[in-house]
């Protein structure tokens, strides 16, 4: 089972990709955990990553992509993977699927997390609020400017990523704003 969730921040994903490893027993793929597993292991693609984020640039995506091949050779990952934020553009979702039929290999389901964006907005700034309140600092990602910016990007780039998919046939959307027990039932339905 290769799997894509994909959807805004504060949609869940990160959330339902943890109930499948522990259902399915499948891996769920970082591209930032196994980026920097891969420096930290001094990998070909690691060095190259290393000189590139020591130079202040962006890791290009033939290098995630690289990343991401060699991860999926890993035992653990036989039986499939979650993709949980990658790819987040059309040309990743390209190389993506280039890179799986190199191997013999193609995506099962991409699974989209529709949402409120409003009510997203509304629900980070309540958890920053709580937090505050509560005499703890608040995490960056709920700082709900940082979250504006981060649901911009979002519908700048990576929100193309949909409809790329949904020309395949493998896109299936989900109503991410349910409670999350339904959005696991919807996602088990969709499947199995």
């Amino acid at each position: 089972m290769r799997l894509i969730l994909l959807g805004p921040p504060g949609a869940g994903k990160g959330t339902q990709a943890q109930r499948l490893i522990q259902k399915h027993g499948i891996p769920q793929l970082s591209t930032g955990d196994m980026l920097r597993a891969a420096v930290a292991l001094g990998t070909p693609i690691g060095k190259r990553a290393q000189g590139l984020m020591d130079a202040g640039q962006l890791v290009p995506d033939e290098v995630v992509i690289g990343i991401v091949a060699d991860r999926i050779e890993e035992p653990d990952a036989k039986k499939g993977f979650v993709l949980d934020g990658f790819p987040r553009t059309v040309a990743q979702a390209e190389a993506l699927d280039a890179m799986l039929a190199e191997k013999g290999l193609k995506l099962d389901c991409v699974i989209e997390f529709k949402v409120d964006e409003d009510k997203l907005v509304s629900r980070i700034e309540r958890r920053a609020a709580e937090t505050e309140a509560a005499g703890l600092p608040v995490r960056k990602d709920d700082n709900p400017e940082v979250f504006r910016r981060r649901l911009e990007e979002f519908r700048h780039l990576t929100a193309a990523v949909a409809p790329y998919y949904e020309a395949q046939g493998v896109l299936k959307s989900i109503d991410g704003m349910q409670p999350v027990d339904d959005v696991t039932t919807a996602i088990e339905a969709i499947i199995g």
